[in-house]
């Protein structure tokens, strides 16, 4: 089992700055891919970043150049940087973990509980 706690949502203006952190612990995997999702009222869960464990970097064409995934090993912990926010990034946004490189939320085997984003315009 893995455990993951997502920390470092809240209100914020557009234009401004977050960064949210994701915590895991529990089972520990060689290889695998940590991914931020984000789910807005009325709408379907929706692929935002994922970074795998060899390094490379994966982000949704309305995010590139905004927001950037990385992650700390020591700490077993994810981090999504989220700047120059826009009205339409209000969402719960969730971490969860694949034993593979993917886009594909129903590929991801763990979720965190979510933690909400809202950028008042």
């Amino acid at each position: 089992q893995v455990q993951l706690a997502e920390s470092g949502g809240g209100l914020v203006q557009a234009g401004g700055s977050l960064r949210l952190s994701c915590a895991a612990s529990g089972r520990t995997f060689s290889r695998y891919c940590m991914g931020w999702f984000r789910q807005a009222p009325g709408k379907e869960r929706e692929f935002v970043a994922a970074l795998w464990s060899g390094g490379s970097t994966y982000y949704a064409d309305s995010v590139k150049g905004r927001f950037t995934i990385s992650g700390d090993n020591a700490k077993k912990t994810v981090y999504l940087q989220m700047n120059s926010l826009k009205a339409e990034d209000t969402a719960v946004y969730y971490c969860a973990v694949s034993d593979i490189a993917t886009m594909w939320a129903s590929e991801y085997d763990y979720w965190g509980q979510g933690t909400q984003v809202t950028v008042s315009s």
